[in-house]
């Protein structure tokens, strides 16, 4: 009898998990409906951000002149769009963002792997990686400029400190969050020293890794800005020279659109970023591939 009571409480809680859920339900409906789940969100926070900039102009906040309204703003950008300038900047950004990153990538995996699993190491330099992570990019530059010069070399080099301790710390945790039995599973098995790195712990530690990738593109990100506005080459056309000449001319409509352009590039490679992180869940079983969650 109490075996019985136990199995239709079972179905009672089965029966709850899969019953019709109006939201959820329409989610599940096809890769449409997936693809609505999860795009109106996005639309409805752009819609309400420009609801109340509008509704901040209207009131007359600031003079147009200073605060402009948003329809002015996106018919600048669309112009901006029309001409070369603005596609030669947004690619020399991208270079000097995909060098410098890839290279912090680089050293921070080399670093972030010895550190985690030598034990000296890691007493002598963990600590100043995390100091390294907290320290703000910005106070790189004056040296960056002094031992590179106004040059792209002060630009890639501050931003390659800005990144790399961020993706060496999410190594290191990664390996640290390691399970032990699963370690243990491993060595049974015969894997040793590369080995073991490389079929068991950088797997295990691959959430955690991703991770640290993506912080690492943040510090990354605000670095190259920084360092656009501040290290001016010569002859270069960049989003960081774009925008400093509309603060020097007081063009407060182009200076927003660069700044909104600023803006979708760092959420587009964000959202790669999070692409990957919910690949990795799905795999592991750790989202529901109904929903995309």
């Amino acid at each position: 009898m109490a075996t019985d009571t136990s199995l239709d409480s079972l179905a009672g809680l089965d029966a709850l998990e899969l019953a019709p859920q109006p939201g959820r339900d329409f989610l599940r409906r096809g890769s449409s409906g997936k693809a609505l789940g999860s795009i109106w969100p996005k639309l409805l926070a752009i819609a309400l951000v420009l609801g109340i900039w509008e509704v901040a102009y209207l009131v007359h906040v600031k003079p147009a002149a200073v605060f402009p309204g948003p329809a002015t703003v996106l018919s600048n950008l669309w112009g901006q769009m029309q001409h070369g300038l603005l596609w030669q900047a947004i690619g020399t950004t991208a270079q000097r963002a995909v060098i410098g990153f890839g290279v912090a990538v680089v050293i921070g995996s080399i670093v972030g792997a010895l550190v985690s699993r030598i034990k000296p190491l890691r007493a002598a330099v963990g600590s100043l990686l995390t100091g390294l992570q907290t320290m703000p990019s910005i106070a790189w530059f004056p040296f960056a400029i002094i031992f590179f010069g106004l040059d792209t070399q002060a630009i890639i080099f501050v931003i390659v400190l800005g990144a790399a301790p961020s993706i060496a710390n999410g190594l290191i945790a990664g390996v640290d969050y390691t399970p032990p039995l699963l370690l243990r599973a491993g060595k049974t098995m015969g894997l040793h020293g590369f080995a073991l790195y490389r079929h068991l712990i950088l797997p295990a530690s691959l959430p955690a890794v991703v991770s640290g990738l993506r912080q690492g593109w943040a510090f990354a990100w605000r670095s190259l800005m920084a360092g656009e506005l501040l290290v001016i080459v010569a002859g270069t056309s960049s989003i960081g020279v774009l925008l400093s000449n509309d603060q020097q001319q007081a063009d407060m409509p182009s200076a927003i659109s660069i700044m909104i352009v600023i803006l979708i590039l760092g959420i587009f490679v964000d959202s790669l970023f999070g692409a990957a992180d919910q690949a990795i869940r799905r795999r592991r079983g750790l989202a529901d591939p109904a929903l995309g969650t």
